[in-house]
């Protein structure tokens, strides 16, 4: 890859890490009092699928939604003022973080009932291909949403019309609390997509590279007409199911083991990346250090921003 895409990739995905951190403080002030749904952990798979995208494609996603939506180029001030619930927000302060919106970026919506905006992604594969578009859609729900039956109506639809549709499974193993081997007897969730005869990927959610290069692909499956696409990414949430209100100050709450945890903090996708980074001479902690602090500076002005607001 050129060194400049990597250096982008780098730099959203820092733009959603210290976005959703920053919220973290504000959020246990109360200051905040809008349930948020931190992307912390998952920021290599937004990331990695948006980058593959042009505004002219579009993305719908769920409740754990900040992280899509900045991927898709949504802007900074409107989304933190949106979880402020001010007028300057992107949804006019009326729906909060969880019903986040930029249509000039083709980001179409997110909303918090599971799998609730799948069919609606469906829907807007359908128009693009009896208008004769060549856009893509891109629907991104958690592993929760193979409960719903909705899910599965829309594969097969999508599979019926070869829509230019790729289905996203974002999956940290846990749908609020419940573990997903309590959940389903076979873990791999992929597999659902394969009786439709979709093509089917799953992947290393933490890693970026990996992330870009099959949503490289699956976009040009949709465009040569044979869509849709299922991936899913293996990862895991940092911080609770919502808000940051698991292990706050060192006390252990999260119904996640500790040892698993702590496991995945060391598959941090951000720390990861720039272990590759180094080793391969395309960044240097200075360059780390100059975009976290050209970022911090950005999410503080936008906290003002919002905290100046109607």
């Amino acid at each position: 890859m050129e060194k400049e895409l990597l250096k982008k990739l780098y730099k959203r995905m820092q733009e959603i890490r210290l976005c959703e951190e920053s919220l973290v403080e504000p959020i246990l002030k109360k200051e905040i009092k809008t349930p948020c749904h931190l992307y912390s952990g998952q920021e290599a798979i937004a990331t990695g699928i948006c980058a593959n995208l042009g505004k002219d494609d579009y993305v719908f996603s769920g409740h754990r939604g900040h992280g899509h939506y900045l991927a898709k180029g949504g802007d900074l001030k409107k989304l933190v003022a949106e979880i402020y619930t001010k007028k300057t927000g992107c949804s006019g302060g009326m729906g909060g973080s969880m019903h986040l919106v930029s249509l000039e970026n083709g980001f179409l919506g997110s909303a918090p009932i599971v799998a609730g905006t799948i069919s609606l992604a469906m829907g807007a594969a359908l128009a693009n291909k009896v208008n004769n578009k060549n856009n893509v859609v891109v629907s991104f729900f958690g592993d929760g949403a193979t409960g719903e039956g909705v899910l599965y109506e829309s594969l097969n639809f999508a599979a019926l019309k070869n829509l230019p549709m790729i289905f996203v499974c974002e999956n940290n193993l846990y749908s609020t609390h419940m573990p997903i081997k309590e959940i389903r007897p076979d873990e791999a969730i992929y597999k659902i997509a394969e009786p439709f005869g979709i093509k089917t990927f799953q992947i290393d959610g933490n890693d970026v590279l990996k992330i870009y290069e099959t949503a490289k692909q699956a976009v040009e499956i949709c465009k040569k007409g044979n869509g849709p696409v299922f991936i899913e990414c293996l990862t895991y949430r940092l911080r609770g199911h919502v808000g940051p209100d698991d292990n706050i100050q060192g006390e252990h709450t999260d119904i996640r083991p500790k040892s698993e945890i702590e496991e995945w903090i060391k598959k941090d996708p951000i720390k990861t990346f720039e272990k590759y980074l180094l080793e391969n001479n395309i960044m240097s902690q200075e360059d780390f250090d100059s975009i976290k602090k050209e970022l911090e500076k950005e999410i503080e002005s936008a906290h003002e921003f919002a905290k100046e607001s109607k």
